[in-house]
């Protein structure tokens, strides 16, 4: 619609040009002494608009002229400017590509062309430190790579000192890069204090972003900081960091080595009651619980509260069980049953029985009750069932286990063939 109408507005404009002319009869006289000079007026005008043409382009072909020198001037450093810039461009592909020795040479190259071009402009590049300090950066990846230490760490002095001369927003997102990659360097060298050190120069919200959590996690665990690593690994399961899978595992995996690692009643009950209810209700964590807290000679009635949910869940399937959590499970179970007078006892004898009889075929039933009754001085029905669970357990220690009830058993029957059977099968498990 718009060329439309410049186009009428041209053939309009055409028209009324050619009609002025053709009814225009002024004339115009030039008096140039002894001369006159009779023009009409359409000449006149069109030779002035030629004049005025002709002036223009005279001054512009000038000014072009004049302007040579600094056009000249200002193409020679646009292209030492894209000389330095692709100079990091190919420091970049250099390292991605594994060569890190020809990376390190760019990104020195990188320096060197601008400084060059410092010197030779009046007016130094906005953005000049941020590129100096990238190019370090680079360098000091490269030196990372090639286990120059010592040149990694000169160059992530010199991108410190260049980071401080940008710019406020280039400032604060080049120290933080600059933190993040040094601690993760530190984390590559097994140096796991250092590395959490560099994490604690962060702001805040800088220490929660993912990037930072994952080395921290990693520094943590290196370190043995296996409460603060929990933490982490628990805050990045919420934000999604892992898939489902992986998360459930590595925090289960946390759990069970700070489980391993208290050595203290006081500070077990601290740490049972501030897990969280997923991890709590997880067999193997549960089972490595009690088992853990009964070697620190916690009381076996609360471990044997722990256990509860985790054995009607796994006896109603409502949780998918491995064969791993089940032996965990009953280890931890007979574990707990050393002290048949207590309260508790015979309201899991009856559980016990009746889970056993439920499924008269799982060898595991078969050995926790027949343990249980071994406790319980029921020594026909222990015999019955550890001599059934002995030969097909899969477990090796706790066919150990069977075979060294077995052979008390015999002892007191006063069956010496049958004791010395059982004691040469344990022993051969052993």
């Amino acid at each position: 619609m718009r060329a439309a109408l410049w186009l009428i507005g041209l053939f309009a404009l055409a028209v009324a040009g050619a009609w002025l002319a053709d009814h225009n009869q002024g004339m115009v006289a030039i008096f140039l002494h002894p001369y006159r000079i009779d023009l009409s007026l359409n000449l006149f005008a069109l030779g002035l608009v030629l004049l005025v043409a002709v002036l223009l382009l005279a001054q512009k072909a000038v000014s072009a002229l004049l302007s040579l020198p600094r056009e000249a001037r200002r193409w020679r450093l646009q292209q030492k400017e894209r000389a330095a810039h692709a100079a990091l461009l190919d420091a970049y592909a250099q390292f991605m590509a594994g060569r890190y020795l020809r990376a390190r040479k760019s990104a020195e190259l990188v320096l060197v062309r601008e400084d060059a071009l410092r010197n030779a402009a009046d007016h130094p590049l906005a953005h000049a430190a941020a590129l100096r300090a990238v190019a370090h950066v680079v360098a000091a990846e490269s030196a990372h790579a090639l286990q120059d230490k010592a040149l990694r760490d000169q160059h992530l002095q010199q991108a410190e000192q260049e980071s401080q001369q940008a710019d406020a927003t280039e400032r604060q997102a080049l120290t933080e890069g600059l933190h993040l990659r040094a601690s993760r360097w530190l984390l590559d060298d097994r140096d796991a204090q250092g590395s959490l050190e560099r994490l604690a120069q962060l702001p805040g919200a800088v220490a929660r972003r993912t990037v930072a959590m994952r080395i921290q996690l990693k520094a943590a665990r290196l370190a043995g900081q296996t409460a603060r690593a929990l933490d982490t690994a628990l805050l990045l399961a919420k934000h999604r960091a892992f898939s489902p899978v992986a998360a459930q595992s590595l925090v289960r995996s946390l759990v069970m080595e700070l489980i391993a690692r208290t050595h203290d009643e006081r500070a077990f009950e601290k740490l049972w009651q501030g897990l969280p209810a997923a991890q709590r209700a997880l067999p193997e964590v549960v089972a490595q619980a009690a088992t853990r807290w009964l070697q620190l000679g916690g009381d076996p009635v609360r471990a044997r509260a722990w256990l509860l949910p985790v054995w009607e869940a796994m006896l109603a399937g409502t949780t998918g069980r491995s064969l791993m959590d089940q032996q965990k499970l009953v280890q931890a179970l007979e574990l707990s049953m050393k002290d048949a007078p207590s309260p508790d006892a015979r309201s899991w004898l009856a559980r016990i029985e009746a889970a056993q009889q439920a499924r008269p075929n799982d060898v595991h039933l078969q050995y926790l009750a027949g343990m249980v009754y071994l406790r319980h001085q029921l020594w026909g029905k222990a015999q019955h069932l550890l001599s059934q669970a002995a030969k097909g357990l899969p477990d090796a220690a706790l066919q150990r286990r069977a075979w060294s009830a077995l052979a008390e058993l015999a002892e007191q029957r006063q069956d010496e063939v049958a004791a010395l059977q059982a004691w040469k099968q344990a022993a051969r498990l052993g």
